[in-house]
């Protein structure tokens, strides 16, 4: 049994700190990156149903749809989003059912639905993607402007990086 001392578990990023020279600094980094993308999704995820009873993937769908207000059918809603159809086609029941989305057929392909936002179903996501917009500038407040352009600009090649060494791992 493990001993409480009221004081909160280490995250792996924090352990690793503790002893550092059991891992080389690209592991400090890739467990730093985890680290804050995982706190920052779970609290959205957390808001978004606190505030909107809305789940991320249902959020993230709908993000989908707000930008293509012609509809999209669930194979590119799938491929957008890099899920399952299975996925897409539950997430989209359910907000069909809950009147946010429309299913018609596609006109250029009968086997196909296209799926698009309704009037309610794009009102309540724009609240939802103002409400994201201000959470997220919350969470980066303490960073100027010139931090987050060379964030970005370290990150951009932070993911050429990894593409990279994904590329020279994929067989031909």
């Amino acid at each position: 049994m493990q001993e409480t001392t009221g004081t909160p578990p280490l995250d792996a990023e924090t352990k690793v700190t503790e002893r550092p020279g059991d891992h080389e600094s690209e592991l400090r980094f890739w467990l730093r990156l985890l680290t804050c993308a995982t706190l920052i999704e779970g609290e959205i995820r957390r808001r978004l149903r606190h505030e909107f009873e809305v789940t991320l993937p249902r959020f993230d769908l709908m993000a989908q749809l707000d930008k293509s207000p012609g509809g999209m059918t669930l194979g590119e809603l799938s491929q957008r989003m890099m899920v399952s159809n299975g996925n897409v086609t539950g997430l989209t029941e359910r907000l069909v059912a809950l009147g946010l989305l429309d299913r018609r057929q596609s006109p250029s392909d009968r086997r196909a639905q296209l799926v698009s936002l309704t009037p309610e179903g794009r009102r309540a996501f724009r609240a939802m993607a103002r409400a994201h917009e201000g959470w997220i500038a919350e969470f980066f407040a303490d960073l100027t402007p010139a931090d987050i352009e060379a964030l970005m600009r370290l990150l951009a090649k932070t993911k050429a990086s990894a593409r990279r060494a994904i590329a020279a791992e994929t067989p031909r």
